[in-house]
Formats: C-alpha cells, sequence, structure tokens
C-alpha cells in the first residue's frame, strides 16, 4: 500500500520574490513534492497544501488521509491558525509521521512538539555545507553521500535549542566554521518526527540529488509503522499559545 504524503509549504516567498519563483517554478512544495513522486515512484501518493488555502489546506479529512506531512515555513509562522496547530498535533501524537524542514525549526508545531525555544544562530553568506553522516546504520542516511556537499547555503550554528534527539543522523560544517545538528529524529507519542536543516528558499538546495535522497528516506521512515492509514488514537493534548 503506498503511502500518502501531504507536502506543505508556506508559499509566502515564491509569491513575493521573483527569484525564489525562477528557482522553484511550482514553489518549494512543489519542487519537494516532485522529488518524492520521482524517487519513491509508487510506494507514495503525494498531494501538497499551502498556507494560503482554507484550514491551510490541512483539514480534517486531508490529515486523517496523510501519513506523513512534510512542513516548511519561514516567513509566516505566527499565520499558521492554531486551530490547524492542535489538529496536525494530534495527528503526529496519533501515528501521522512528521518532516520539519529549515527554518521550520520555529514552526509553532515544531515547538509544542519539542516543547523548547527551538531557536539557533545564523547568518546568511552564501556559504558550503558539508552534511555529515553520524549514523550509518540509520535508514535516512542509506545511499546518502558522505559528506552531502551543498556548496551554497544559509549558516545555521549551535547552540539549537531541542532537546537530545532521540536518533542523531546529520551533523553539518560550514565554511565559516559553525557545526549543526542538521538531521534529528524524535518520536512524539505514536509519531515520528524528523528534522532536516538544509533548504533556504535564496538556493536551490531541493534540487539536489543528495537532499532529495534524504527526503525520500525520511518519509519511509516516518510512515507509521502499523502501515498507511494508521488510525488516530484518542490522545488529545490541548495547545495555548
Amino acid at each position: 500500500m503506498a503511502i500518502n504524503v501531504t507536502v506543505w509549504g508556506e508559499n509566502v516567498h515564491e509569491e513575493r520574490e521573483e527569484e525564489v519563483r525562477r528557482r522553484y517554478p511550482e514553489g518549494m512544495h512543489g519542487q519537494i513534492a516532485r522529488g518524492l513522486r520521482d524517487d519513491l515512484g509508487e510506494r507514495v501518493r503525494v498531494r501538497t497544501a499551502t498556507l494560503q488555502e482554507p484550514d491551510h489546506g490541512l483539514t480534517e479529512k486531508v490529515l486523517a488521509e496523510t501519513d506523513v506531512l512534510t512542513w516548511w515555513g519561514h516567513a509566516a509562522h505566527e499565520e499558521v491558525a492554531d486551530e490547524v496547530v492542535a489538529r496536525v498535533h494530534e495527528r503526529v501524537l496519533g501515528g501521522m509521521g512528521l518532516l520539519v524542514l529549515h527554518s521550520a525549526h520555529f514552526s509553532k508545531i515544531f515547538r509544542v512538539l519539542m516543547g523548547t525555544t527551538c531557536t539557533l544562530n545564523w547568518r546568511d553568506g552564501g556559504e558550503r555545507e558539508l552534511v555529515w553522516t553520524i549514523d550509518p546504520s540509520h535508514p535516512i542516511a542509506a545511499g546518502v553521500p558522505n559528506p552531502l556537499v551543498i556548496d551554497e547555503q544559509e549558516t545555521y550554528g549551535e547552540p539549537f535549542g531541542i532537546p537530545t534527539p532521540d536518533e542523531l543522523v546529520f551533523i553539518s560544517s560550514f565554511s565559516g566554521g559553525e557545526v549543526f545538528r542538521s538531521g534529528c529524529c524524535y518520536r512524539r507519542g505514536r509519531g515520528r518526527v524528523f528534522y532536516f536543516s538544509p533548504g533556504d528558499q535564496d538556493y536551490p538546495v531541493y534540487h539536489l540529488p543528495g537532499v532529495r535522497r534524504v527526503l525520500a528516506n525520511a518519509v519511509v521512515w516516518a510512515a507509521p509503522e502499523g502501515g498507511p492509514g494508521v488510525p488516530l488514537s484518542n490522545a488529545h493534548t490541548p495547545i495555548t499559545w
């Protein structure tokens, strides 16, 4: 049975910035979705959703049909409705996988799942990033070059205000000297969560085969252990902001 993936994108930079539209004609969410379809083929069914849609495209029906949700956000974290965040949170606790990408480290959903600030150091000098595999036995690392070279990327650096990962798959080093925990795995309730930092809107990172391989592997890893279509649990934790 295919894994049902919903690729969520904020879709703000793509609407406002011509350079980003040229880099990602289908939006970053469209490029991520294309990569998953191309790399995983019939193993997945992929749909996209964006901030601008009713309920941000994440209705109860859509989430109930989603095995793995990917999340990219940056400029409009606070515009995401709290009730949608609560809906996603409940679904993760019930078994849906979640991939949190790049600047979505500061999304509402990641912060509530982590229970910490999720802050980090950053600067943007277009420097080279080397993504080092530190757990080669992990399924997310399968077939990923070591190091995975990203010629230009926004620089993230420690300290990163997250809980100690259940599994740390990748760390990154930058030509300016920073290091960063760039591939972190968590379990929350019945759901699996993977944070992967490469992927700024100002660089064509999601076109890179190695990055696409990480995301494809992570979708398979994050899919519910009981198989696609795992039902929600009855647990619900209220969220307040």
